[in-house]
């Protein structure tokens, strides 16, 4: 496993095909700096609650359930432990199984956006995603899941980490409303990618939005983007 340590300050490679993935040559001599922009795994490019609802349901037949459109709050566990004390503990049951993260869908049209973003001048793409507590099956598969859908090259750029507040970038982009953790002012800025449990949220400005990925994220990469510094 990669340790935390190694990614507070995010090293892009330099080999590789994927010349968007920090591995092209580095910026010249007035060019502008690489953007740094972290992408959330789990409700972001992989759909949990999609795969979550699937594997509830089929375990759990007779059991209520929450349809996607009726989810609120970032923590399935909870939402369940409301509807019966024991759903909390089913639900969790499901994400801790072997093969739940591994056999989760990718979202429309993530792959293919991320991949673009990978592969655009000074920018720097990686996949900061926080692993649950029972790591039995989970950091082994978020691992399998990127091989399988952004091939071995992207294994590069995976940051694991409890607490996305301490990796330093210009953007994360996540599902999560509510980021905190060790470090009170993170370099980044949040942009809040829509999900079915925080779509009835108020943002209140200047925070951002990406609605999907048919939304134009490039623009809210280009609005980060520093101009290209002089030579004295």
């Amino acid at each position: 496993m990669i340790l935390l340590s190694s990614f507070l300050h995010l090293r892009p490679r330099r080999c590789g095909p994927f010349a968007g993935l920090g591995r092209g040559a580095g910026p010249a001599a007035g060019s502008r700096r690489a953007l740094r922009v972290l992408v959330d795994m789990d409700g972001v490019l992989a759909d949990f609650e999609g795969g979550f609802l699937k594997k509830f349901r089929a375990r759990y037949p007779d059991k209520p359930y929450i349809a996607l459109e009726d989810r609120r709050g970032f923590w399935v566990s909870e939402q369940y432990g409301r509807l019966g004390p024991e759903l909390s503990e089913k639900a969790i049951s499901i994400w801790e199984s072997k093969n739940f993260f591994i056999e989760l869908d990718p979202l429309p049209g993530a792959v293919e956006a991320v991949k673009q973003m990978a592969n655009l001048a000074d920018t720097d793409v990686f996949i900061c995603t926080s692993p649950i507590k029972n790591y039995r099956y989970c950091p082994y598969e978020k691992y399998a899941w990127v091989e399988k859908h952004f091939g071995p090259e992207f294994l590069e750029q995976i940051v694991l980490t409890r607490d996305k507040t301490v990796v330093s970038a210009d953007l994360l982009i996540d599902d999560r409303p509510d980021i905190t953790g060790a470090e009170l002012n993170p370099s980044w800025e949040h942009v809040l990618f829509t999900a079915c449990h925080n779509k009835h949220l108020q943002l209140k400005p200047p925070s951002r939005r990406l609605q999907s990925w048919t939304d134009d994220w490039k623009a809210i990469l280009d609005s980060k983007r520093l101009p290209p510094s002089r030579d004295t």
